[in-house]
Formats: structure tokens, sequence, C-alpha cells
């Protein structure tokens, strides 16, 4: 087995490093380091850098047992990594939602603040503003994901699509439904980082 040089690892696509790490699992390490604090960026901002450890492991630990599915076709493995890491939150707060429920049906003492309470409230904290917090809590998750890839993953529409496996054009109406939800949820006043 060949060693890769860490200069041929910054040269190769995603793609190239992903195959290459059938054989090899090291290879891996390229795809990691690209996008590790990209991926952890965006984690935190959805849940907070506590539940982003995890998140992001768990991301990685999934790419990394998934990678011989990998669509070669695909140079950039990065929309890929935010479609698990968007999948591995909704599963996150689907399990938190089903735990609280589960409490109320025991009559056990809920926890005292609900873990979605505690996301929103980082969110407006990170955001320093709470209405802004608000106004993401009233999408609806796939307008709100779309949204979130878009503003704080940063990522393109085409990205988006392939990240979430939905058609472009629903990438297009999901953010504008969310953009136009949003504006009105925050009402006059509010300004942007591109109004100031």
């Amino acid at each position: 087995m060949t060693r890769t040089t860490p200069e041929e690892m910054v040269e190769a696509d995603d793609a190239e490093l992903i195959r290459r790490s059938i054989d090899d699992p090291e290879q891996f390490a390229g795809v990691f380091d690209r996008y590790v604090e990209q991926i952890h960026r965006y984690v935190a901002r959805r849940l907070g850098v506590q539940a982003a450890d995890d998140i992001v492991a768990e991301t990685f630990l999934t790419a990394f047992r998934c990678r011989a599915s990998y669509d070669h076709a695909q140079p950039l493995a990065r929309p890929w990594l935010y479609g698990i890491a968007t999948n591995l939150i909704a599963r996150q707060r689907r399990d938190e939602e089903r735990f609280l429920r589960a409490l109320a049906r025991t009559g056990a003492e809920p926890p005292p603040e609900p873990m979605a309470d505690v996301v929103i409230g980082r969110v407006a904290a990170q955001a320093e503003d709470r209405r802004l917090a608000g106004a993401l809590t009233g999408l609806a998750s796939g307008d709100r994901d779309v949204l979130l890839l878009v503003a704080v993953g940063e990522l393109a529409y085409e990205e988006v699509a392939q990240a979430l496996d939905i058609p472009i054009g629903t990438v297009r109406s999901r953010l504008h439904r969310a953009r136009k939800q949003a504006r009105a949820a925050l009402g006059t006043g509010y300004q942007t980082r591109k109004d100031a």
C-alpha cells in the first residue's frame, strides 16, 4: 500500500480522498481536516457548542462508515457532510421531544428547561437578538434547514439541494418562504448584517 504525502492530500479532491480511504482508511483524515471546523460551526450555531462536539463526531463517523457508497461524481464532500449533520440534528431533536413526551406520560418531573428552549436561547444569544430565535422557531423544519444551511453553513443552492436530497427548485421555494416568514416575524426595525 502506498502512502499519500500531505501535499498529495491537499491536491486531491474529496471524491479522490474518499475513494482512496476505502483501501487506506487514514486517507479520510484529509476530508475530516478540510471540513471539521465548518461543520462544527454550523452545528454549534444550531445546537450550542456542547452538543456540537457529539454531533460533529457522529457526522464524521457516519461519513466514514458510508464512504463506500459516496457518489464519486461529486468532487466536494461538503454538501454530503452538511446533509449528514442536518439529519443528525433533526434526529437529536426528535429524540429529545420523544423523551420529554415520555416524561410527561410517566408524571416524572420534567427537566427545568426543554432542550428546544435551550437551543432557541443559544441561537438568540449568538445572534444578539431574541426576535431572530423566535422567527426561526416559527419556520417549518425543512424551511429552517434550508435557511440555516445557506445563512450559517454558507452553502450554495446546489449544495443545499445535494445535502438535503431535494430538487434545487425546492431549495429556492423553501428559502424564499423562510425569508418571507422570518421578515414578517421580525417586523420593522430589525437590521441584518447587510443592512448595517
